[in-house]
């Protein structure tokens, strides 16, 4: 069949290879020159105008992310090189948090997370037990609950300070949602895949160059090794029904695969539904009310620098409160980029740029201090405000399939994950591959 794509971001790409696999003629339409979509390279420079590249966001896989990792090896990316693999660790600056503990690092699961539990630092034994007796309850349940409760309900009678160590920034990473929103049954079923599924599903994968190296790039030279095309700078504008065929600004397709935004995707099928007949007519409006009900997240990313800055770890945990907005920063110094930049993270993210660019400078200078990294300099802050949907309790994301021959991909479409790079994977690979 002939496959057009709209979108070159990870969902668009991912479904670019599963269709080329399949043997299809693709064709891929990118609006912008980068590709990654939402998970892209971007342009910048220090403050004393070294040029550098940063990302549009500070993204990180796991160990569990089993089709994202397969996609990359399948374009010929080695994902032991451009990822960093850490064993599962949320350390605050003051060291504190949880750890894998060296000789547990290579357990199977769960035992290796077990072991990053009941080594967490700081932590009381009844801190502990109660985290292992709701994870064993989880995992007893088959990490099923009832649809419309929140993760705050799910782990109200763990202990407090699990609560707030572990539990919320692990839930505002993974959903980009509050735990007082954010939905059970989605992070059950992260959980599941990282703490109690593969060995290493765990890990932390950090990725050591932009993301838009990190599939995109790879992606574009080998879908055109197996004869398809991937059009930079090509905006789609309008997206019709002339049976048998859908067609892109005029060109024809057996099949079409939307994989831009779910606000882009909303727009091209409420204005194709004008002159569409009306069987196709009405799917359209079905599909775009759905996905016009979503609601969506930012996050911010706030670039810091300082000559001589280092951070115990790649990665550190820190406490998000008031004023303190950033739940994580990286060492990007630690993962290829120059030393000094560090990238502070800031999950479901309100206010302005300059408000959230102050707050989390601020932030720093009080949470790293002890770590004696001197005065921090700011480089780029980067909002994304619709950078993921709200993930609450009982949420219907839209279908795959739209219409007969035109489908939807991206992370936003149903499927067993939150907004993420797996989702994001998962759902091009099966648009893709769908009959």
């Amino acid at each position: 069949m002939k496959v057009g794509i709209v979108g070159g971001g990870w969902a668009g790409m991912a479904a670019a290879v599963a269709a080329c696999e399949a043997g299809h003629e693709v064709t891929l339409f990118e609006a912008s020159r980068t590709l990654g979509g939402r998970a892209r390279a971007l342009e910048a420079a220090l403050p004393d105008g070294t040029p550098i590249t940063i990302d549009n966001g500070q993204h990180i896989l796991i160990g569990a992310y089993t089709e994202a990792l397969c996609v990359m090896r399948l374009v010929g990316l080695d994902p032991d090189t451009t990822l960093l693999r850490r064993p599962l660790a949320l350390p605050f600056p003051d060291g504190s948090g949880l750890q894998t503990p060296g000789y547990a690092a290579s357990w199977p699961a769960p035992l290796d997370a077990m072991g990053a539990i009941a080594t967490a630092r700081g932590w009381s034994w009844s801190e502990r037990l109660s985290l292992i007796r709701a994870s064993l309850g989880w995992q007893w349940a088959g990490f099923q609950c009832a649809s419309d409760l929140s993760v705050a309900q799910l782990c109200a009678n763990m202990a407090p300070r699990v609560l707030h160590e572990l539990i919320e920034p692990l839930c505002v990473s993974a959903l980009n949602t509050a735990a007082t929103q954010a939905s059970a049954q989605v992070f059950l079923r992260v959980l599941k895949d990282a703490l109690f599924g593969i060995r290493g599903g765990s890990h932390l994968l950090l990725p050591r160059t932009n993301l838009s190296a990190l599939f995109p790039n790879a992606a574009a030279p080998w879908i055109a090794q197996h004869g398809g095309r991937v059009n930079m700078g090509q905006r789609v504008r309008r997206l019709q029904w002339q049976a048998p065929h859908w067609m892109l600004d005029g060109q024809a397709f057996d099949r079409v695969i939307w994989a831009s935004s779910a606000s882009n995707a909303t727009l091209a099928l409420v204005e194709c539904a004008h002159t569409a007949p009306d069987s196709i007519a009405s799917q359209l409006h079905a599909w775009s009310t759905q996905t016009a009900a979503l609601h969506f997240e930012s996050i911010a990313t706030i670039y810091a620098w300082a000559p001589q800055a280092r951070l115990p770890h790649p990665m550190l945990a820190l406490h998000a409160r008031a004023g303190a907005p950033a739940q994580f920063v990286f060492d990007r110094g630690q993962l290829g980029d120059p030393k000094g930049l560090l990238a502070f993270v800031v999950s479901a993210s309100n206010g302005s740029r300059d408000e959230l660019q102050t707050s989390v400078l601020a932030q720093a200078a009080m949470q790293l201090a002890p770590l004696g990294l001197g005065d921090l300099q700011p480089v780029q802050t980067v909002v994304e405000k619709h950078a993921t949907f709200a993930c609450t309790p009982g949420l219907l994301r839209p279908a795959q399939s739209i219409a007969p021959g035109l489908l939807a991909a991206g992370d936003y479409v149903d499927g067993p994950y939150p907004a993420t790079l797996e989702g994001a994977v998962r759902s091009g690979w099966a648009a893709g591959f769908l009959p």
